[in-house]
C-alpha cells in the first residue's frame, strides 16, 4: 500500500538529515551558551502592532529573524508550496509579496522550513491580504509534536492586515510555517514575515526593562538638618502604605460571615477586588420585579471599610446558560424592557461607588440578546449604560483572547472589531471604553502568544485589564499550577499595556471556581504563596538605606504610597519621617527622578 508521507515525516525519515540538524542543534546550543551574557541585554522586543488596514505593509519586525527572505526582495527563495497549491512573485507599487493560488483546501498555501527550539520564546509577525472579501487567515506551524497554532487575523482585500503572533513549541525540531484559511477560495497574499527567537534570560530581561519603565519611578531622598544642611550617613528606610498598581482578588458573600475567610483576605495588600456573583442579573432579579441587592451592598461595604476599590461585574451576560428562566421565556418587545429596566437599576445603584462595568459579558462567545434584540443590542447596552454612569470606563468582557490561540471567536482582532462596531454605533463615538480579558488558562500559559496578543489590543490605546485570572486545576499537582500562575503573572504585571489584574480566587466551602489561594483553614497553597511572593516582590517589603556625603539616598520605588523615615544621632527626635506618593510615568515624563527633601 502506497503512503504518502508529509515534509516532517519526510525529514524524519531521513537519518542524515537528522544527524545533519542535530549538529546544528548542538552548535546553535553552544553559541547561545557562549553568548548568552551578551544576548540577554541584546535583543530588545518590540511591542509595535496595528489593526489598520493599510495600503502597503511595513517592513519585517527584526529583520525577518529567522525567516529567509522575508520581504520577497529575492523572488520565491526559502519558500515552496505547502498543500496544492501554486504560488508566484507579484509585484504591486514597487512592493514585493508571494501570493498562493489555485487553492482547494484550507491548509493549500505556502510554506517555509525552519527549525524550532523548545526553550526559546517566538514572536511571530507577518501582513497578509486576500483577493475578496474579509477571510480568517491563520498561521500554523507543522512541527514534530503536532500543528502550533501561532494566531489568527482577518485579511481583508485591497489593504494589509498585520497578523502579530507567538509561539513556544513542546520539543526541539524542524517545523515548517504555513498559512490556512477556511475560505479556499481565495487567494493568500503574504509580506513582511518574521519570526523571532528569544530566549529565556532575554525574555525575562524585557519583562524587568518594561517594570523598571513603566511600573516603578527612581526616587531621590535628601535629607537636611534644621539649617538646612545635608545629613550624611543616615539610615533612610521606606515603607510601602498602597500599592499603585491595582491587583486584588474576586471576593463573595462568604467572605462576610467567615472570619478566617475575612482576616486572610485584608491581610493581604490587595488594592482591587470584585464580587464573583452577587452584582449579576440572575443574582439581583431571580424572580421578576423581586430585586434584591443585600448581599452586593454588604460585599460593597465591606470593600469600602478596608480601602479596596470595586469592579463592577457584570451588568449583562450573553451566555443562555446563564439566564434566569423568566428572562429566557420573554418576547423580544418584554425582553428589550425588562434588559433596560436591568441596566438602569445596577448602574443607577452603584454610579460613582465602582471604578469599572462590564457591561455585556462574553458577547464574542455567546449572543442570547442579540438573537433576541438585533445585532446592535451591545451597542446600544453600551450607549444606555453611558448615559447613567459615563465616569466609568465600559468594559467587554471576554475569555480565550490571550489564552487560547485555537479560539477563532475571541481572536485579538475579532475582539476589537467588536468594540469598533459598539463604538460606530450612532450616539457611541465618545464611549469610554475597555478591554476587559478574563484570563481563564487552562493550558500552560505560552507567554509569547499572550504578549503579542496584548500589544494587538493596545495599539487602540483603550484601557486593557485582566479580569478573571486563573490557572486550571488540571494543568498539575499544585506546583505545577502555581509555576504557571506565577509565569503569567510576571508577563501580565510587566506588559506597559496591561492597568490592572484581578484573580479569580474567590473562596466557598465546596472549593473556588478553578483556583483556590488557600485551603478550607485558610493555609495558603502553592499559589497562594506565589500571589503573597509577588506583591512582596511588587513593593510592599520595607527598604533600607544610608544617604551620601550630601544626603542623598536614590532608589527604584514601585509606584505608589510611601513612608519614608529618616534616623541619625544628631537629630532632635528619634526619626524624621514623610509620606509621598510616587505616582505615575505619564504625569513625569519632564521629571523623571523624584526629589523628596526631608527637613529636621
Amino acid at each position: 500500500m502506497h503512503r504518502s508521507y508529509s515534509r516532517i515525516d519526510w525529514f524524519l525519515l531521513n537519518p542524515g538529515l537528522v544527524a545533519t540538524y542535530n549538529m546544528l542543534l548542538l552548535l546553535l546550543s553552544f553559541c547561545t551558551l557562549l553568548f548568552e551574557g551578551f544576548e540577554a541585554n541584546a535583543l530588545t522586543y518590540d511591542h509595535a502592532a496595528t489593526v489598520e488596514c493599510l495600503s502597503n505593509p511595513h517592513k519585517a519586525q527584526y529583520g525577518g529573524g529567522i525567516i529567509i527572505n522575508p520581504e520577497l526582495n529575492e523572488g520565491l527563495k526559502g519558500w515552496s508550496t505547502f498543500g496544492n497549491a501554486k504560488i508566484k512573485e507579484r509585484v504591486s507599487g514597487g512592493n514585493k509579496f508571494i501570493v498562493a493560488h489555485t487553492r482547494n483546501h484550507p491548509h493549500d498555501s505556502i510554506s517555509q522550513k525552519l527549525f524550532l527550539e523548545k526553550d526559546k520564546l517566538y514572536t511571530f509577525s507577518a501582513w497578509l491580504q486576500v483577493s475578496d472579501g474579509n477571510v480568517a487567515v491563520n498561521a500554523v506551524f507543522n512541527t514534530t509534536t503536532g500543528f502550533k497554532h501561532a494566531g489568527t487575523v482577518t485579511a481583508k482585500t485591497n489593504c494589509w492586515s498585520m497578523l502579530k503572533a507567538g509561539l513556544t513549541v513542546n520539543a526541539s525540531g524542524p517545523a515548517e510555517l504555513y498559512f490556512e484559511s477556511k475560505n479556499a477560495s481565495v487567494e493568500i497574499w503574504v509580506d513582511s514575515i518574521s519570526l523571532q527567537p528569544f530566549t529565556q534570560e532575554q525574555w525575562k530581561s524585557h519583562q524587568v526593562e518594561s517594570i523598571e519603565k513603566t511600573r516603578k519611578r527612581k526616587v531621590r531622598i535628601h535629607a537636611v538638618d534644621e539649617q538646612g544642611n545635608p545629613i550624611s550617613n543616615a539610615t533612610v528606610s521606606f515603607e510601602q502604605k498602597k500599592l499603585s498598581f491595582p491587583f486584588g482578588s474576586a471576593i463573595n458573600k462568604n467572605i462576610l460571615t467567615n472570619t478566617a475567610y475575612r482576616n486572610w483576605f485584608t491581610s493581604r495588600p490587595f488594592t482591587v477586588t470584585v464580587f464573583e456573583n452577587e452584582m449579576k442579573w440572575y443574582a439581583n432579579e431571580p424572580s421578576p420585579g423581586q430585586e434584591t441587592y443585600a448581599d452586593a451592598d454588604a460585599l460593597l461595604q465591606f470593600a469600602k471599610q478596608h480601602g479596596i476599590r470595586v469592579r463592577g461585574h457584570t451588568v449583562l451576560w450573553e451566555d443562555p446558560q446563564m439566564i434566569q428562566g423568566w428572562v429566557s421565556s420573554l418576547s423580544p418587545s418584554d425582553l428589550a424592557k425588562a434588559v433596560d429596566k436591568r441596566i438602569n437599576s445596577v448602574m443607577s445603584k452603584y454610579r460613582g461607588q465602582v471604578i469599572g462595568w462590564d457591561v455585556v459579558n462574553e458577547n464574542l462567545h455567546h449572543s442570547f440578546f442579540e438573537d433576541k434584540l438585533g445585532t446592535t443590542a451591545s451597542a446600544r447596552f453600551y450607549r444606555r449604560a453611558q448615559t447613567i454612569d459615563g465616569t466609568c470606563t465600559l468594559f467587554m468582557n471576554e475569555y480565550n483572547t490571550i489564552e487560547d490561540s485555537r479560539d477563532w471567536s475571541s481572536k485579538p482582532d475579532k475582539y476589537l472589531q467588536k468594540l469598533k462596531d459598539i463604538r460606530g454605533f450612532p450616539g457611541n463615538g465618545n464611549l469610554r471604553l475597555g478591554i476587559g480579558l478574563q484570563g481563564h488558562f487552562s493550558y500552560p500559559p505560552d507567554l509569547s502568544y499572550v504578549r503579542a496578543s496584548i500589544d494587538t489590543l493596545a495599539s487602540t490605546g483603550l484601557s486593557i485589564w485582566i479580569t478573571e485570572l486563573d490557572v486550571k486545576n488540571t494543568v498539575g499537582d499544585q506546583q505545577t499550577q502555581a509555576r504557571y500562575l506565577e509565569q503569567i503573572l510576571r508577563e501580565l504585571h510587566a506588559h506597559p499595556k496591561v492597568n490592572g489584574i484581578m484573580l479569580w480566587t474567590a473562596w466557598s466551602p465546596g472549593g473556588c471556581y478553578r483556583m483556590c489561594l488557600t485551603d478550607n483553614n485558610f493555609n495558603n497553597l502553592a499559589t497562594g504563596n506565589v500571589v503573597d511572593k509577588l506583591m512582596r516582590e511588587w513593593g510592599s517589603r520595607p527598604m533600607v538605606g544610608t544617604t551620601d556625603a550630601d544626603g542623598y539616598f536614590e532608589a527604584s520605588l514601585f509606584l505608589g504610597d510611601y513612608e519614608v523615615k529618616i534616623s541619625h544621632p544628631t537629630l532632635p527626635s528619634s526619626y524624621l519621617s514623610q509620606r509621598f506618593e510616587v505616582s505615575s510615568q505619564d504625569t513625569f515624563l519632564e521629571q523623571p527622578t523624584l526629589v523628596v527633601q526631608v527637613s529636621a
